[in-house]
């Protein structure tokens, strides 16, 4: 039997310490929650990828009456992605959500399970990491790659 420690790399960082195209991509998933359809959560997410042809593509939650036939704004917005520039690698993605009270969440949220292994599934497919930036109010999360946030990876595809 061994005992080993997993441990997740994060730095943390003010919206002025982001250089142009990580800052870009904040503002993009931050804009984004004003288009997410949460009528029931009130919970609003944003995403924005930036692929390496330069696109950036942003989405946001969806939800419905039919729950859980809704989507997290991190699937809606890479599979998007995907599904139009199938040949381009995602290079980042930055995720930022507003809470009930309709402000931004005043500590970084991180995707779902679900998100995270489709995500991984793209960084694979891409070939590198991909950075992950997590938004909150005055402050953003930034991890090295998606599989930073899914230690325990399933990876058998």
């Amino acid at each position: 039997m061994r005992k080993f420690d997993i441990v997740t790399p994060v730095i943390e960082a003010g919206f002025d310490e982001l250089d142009h195209a990580d800052r870009r991509l904040v503002d993009d998933a931050m804009c984004a929650t004003d288009r997410a359809y949460a009528p029931y959560s009130k919970f609003h997410v944003g995403a924005a990828i930036r692929l390496d042809n330069g696109e950036v593509v942003t989405g946001a939650n969806q939800e419905n009456a039919a729950y859980p036939s809704g989507t997290c704004a991190e699937r809606a917005t890479c599979y998007y992605a995907h599904a139009r520039w199938p040949e381009a690698a995602f290079m980042a993605i930055a995720v930022a959500a507003r809470g009930t009270d309709g402000e931004f969440v005043a500590e970084p949220v991180a995707p779902c399970g679900a998100c995270r292994q489709a995500l991984l599934e793209y960084e694979t497919l891409a070939g590198h990491d991909v950075k992950v930036i997590l938004v909150a109010r005055d402050k953003v999360y930034i991890l090295p790659s998606v599989r930073a946030t899914l230690p325990l990876a399933f990876s058998e595809f």
